[in-house]
């Protein structure tokens, strides 16, 4: 299950995102907004609330450049959210950082590109080996 949520600026392109991925095959649990006015940081913790307890393997966040909730949504312990506008970044980000959220902007990408990025990162595994060592540097400076 992949959880996904928008603030109001996002919400067609999380439309455009979730008829995409369903049809690929991905079960998909919409957080909302579905155009009312919200705050990105509540969305940001609604989605990765379900990351982090296990609920969702993933989530995808859209606001209006992806820059706010991915600053949100990094503030939430167990999350590592990337901001992903091209197909490389989108691949290296979860092969390896191991991003568990990925953050994108609706007034940067249009639903054909985010939508081709959302697979990149939900069938991109992570590498482990020696990425794995950052990956518990990053989780004990956020012990600190």
């Amino acid at each position: 299950m992949i959880a996904i949520g928008c603030d109001h600026a996002g919400v067609e392109l999380k439309k455009a995102v979730i008829a995409y991925l369903t049809e690929k095959g991905f079960e998909m649990k919409d957080m909302g907004t579905d155009g009312e006015p919200c705050d990105y940081p509540n969305m940001a913790e609604t989605v990765c609330g379900l990351v982090t307890s296990g609920e969702c393997e993933k989530g995808i966040l859209i606001c209006g450049t992806g820059i706010g909730m991915s600053m949100a949504a990094n503030k939430i312990k167990g999350i590592r959210a990337a901001l992903c506008s091209d197909a490389f970044s989108t691949k290296y980000t979860r092969l390896h950082n191991d991003a568990n959220v990925m953050c994108m902007g609706a007034r940067v990408l249009g639903p054909g590109l985010a939508s081709e990025l959302a697979e990149i990162f939900l069938t991109t595994g992570f590498e482990g080996g020696r990425h794995q060592r950052r990956i518990d540097l990053i989780t004990a400076l956020e012990n600190k």
